[in-house]
């Protein structure tokens, strides 16, 4: 079966309507560019080996826009579903009874299985139709501009697999698959999710359509070791949330949210990425449990480090208060 008729059919069969990618508009808009060019051409009597110019005003005007909204839209829904759905598995006590009672998840903890692993599907089959339907452009145009278009929305943010509530719904499923086996139940959360180590280095892989496999490292750039407490920049490149404070200079009391719009990425330099960064609690659990004499060290030192960058802090406060 061909991929568009596999997507459509996927898309189709969700219970409610969601964003997804127009593979017919797009395909009919390339074939109409092709059209145009080709007319052009016997007008004239001449043949390129390019089917549009560079700057093709059928595809600039129509296709990359239709698509990027596309994306956006795509990207939009699932981050919103996939932060609801943690927020309720994390959640404790009273509140995740309020979460329940607001309606933000209806039914059962299988539901909530359900919700994760159809969430991980919508997010890996629609990766793979935006890098199919790029590949198309490029094939039509003999060009690179689906690739270049590709790195813009990924400076966009809106690139689905760079989204760092798919890394947390991996481990999600890891964490469920591991508590149903050592409490003697039978798994049912998504099997294509797993962590692995290469060289003693950890690794969150997942496997599913079109035999694409995405693996996110999860060693920190900075301090070159398991990340600890990790967190997601809105670039998308994970560090250890302290690390991640010396990189924006700001101290562990003042936290992340203070830094200043011109800090950047250590990884992909890029500005302005502190502000909307996010907590991969899920993440933390899963390497816990999988790394807990490590966990233990890390978190022993981590402490003494807080207590210090803590006494600094309200010291110099107490100093400036005094006029010392």
């Amino acid at each position: 079966m061909k991929f568009c008729k596999k997507y459509q059919e996927y898309m189709q069969g969700q219970e409610k309507k969601l964003p997804g990618v127009g593979f017919k508009k797009l395909k009919k808009i390339l074939k109409n560019c092709r059209r145009e060019f080709q007319s052009k051409n016997d007008v004239h009597g001449v043949f390129h080996n390019q089917t549009c110019p560079q700057h093709c005003p059928v595809c600039d005007g129509t296709f990359f826009p239709s698509l990027l909204k596309e994306m956006s839209d795509i990207v939009g829904c699932f981050n919103e579903r996939a932060q609801k759905l943690l927020e309720l598995h994390l959640a404790s006590g009273f509140r995740k009874y309020f979460i329940w009672f607001k309606g933000k998840l209806q039914g059962s903890h299988v539901a909530l299985i359900q919700e994760g692993k159809d969430l991980v599907s919508y997010a890996l089959i629609n990766a793979v139709a935006i890098r199919k339907i790029l590949k198309k452009y490029d094939k039509v145009h003999f060009s690179k501009q689906g690739q270049a278009f590709k790195s813009q929305a990924q400076s966009m943010h809106i690139e689905i697999l760079q989204s760092p509530w798919l890394c947390e719904l991996m481990a999600f499923h890891i964490n469920l698959r591991e508590t149903k086996v050592k409490s003697g139940m039978t798994p049912a959360s998504f099997e294509g999710c797993y962590l692995t180590f290469n060289d003693g280095k950890p690794f969150i892989s997942c496997e599913l359509f079109d035999s694409v496999k995405l693996d996110i490292d999860l060693t920190c750039s900075i301090c070159l070791d398991t990340v600890f407490d990790p967190v997601s920049l809105t670039c998308g490149h994970i560090f250890c949330y302290m690390c991640a404070c010396s990189a924006a200079s700001v101290s562990i009391v003042n936290g992340l949210k203070a830094a200043e719009p011109k800090e950047k990425c250590p990884l992909c330099r890029e500005a302005g990425v502190y502000e909307g960064f996010v907590h991969l609690d899920e993440l933390s659990i899963l390497l816990r449990r999988s790394c807990s004499e490590y966990w233990e060290q890390r978190l022993q030192m981590e402490r003494a480090e807080r207590v210090r960058q803590a006494k600094e802090h309200w010291e110099s406060q107490c100093r400036a208060f005094v006029g010392v």
